[in-house]
């Protein structure tokens, strides 16, 4: 992946760390979308084609984890990162399991 081209599509809730991180990524010239809940991260993520997903699990309306199942329900490849204050093994495990590519608790 040409990291120079990459387009990042972040689906958080909490505004001042969507803010944060997306302030980081466009500081390293990533092309950056943001959505602050799970069906207009959904359809985001049907829309365009992301090189990274960063994907919190308490979402209003549609969760997050529920995200995560589409995204792999449409064989998407994109590797998806998860970014949640959830920290128990059992989170992590389910999601994991679900496809997640990685998980990082705040």
């Amino acid at each position: 992946m040409d990291l120079r081209n990459a387009h990042i599509l972040i689906v958080e809730d909490e505004e001042k760390v969507s803010r944060f991180v997306t302030r980081g990524l466009t500081a390293e010239r990533f092309a950056v979308d943001t959505a602050h809940d799970g069906k207009s991260g959904w359809e985001l993520a049907q829309t365009y084609q992301y090189d990274l997903v960063i994907l919190d699990l308490m979402l209003p309306g549609i969760t997050g984890g529920e995200v995560l199942r589409r995204i792999r329900k449409t064989n998407s490849q994109v590797p998806v990162l998860v970014l949640t204050a959830r920290d128990m093994l059992g989170d992590k495990v389910e999601h994991f399991e679900a496809g997640a590519d990685d998980y990082l608790t705040k």
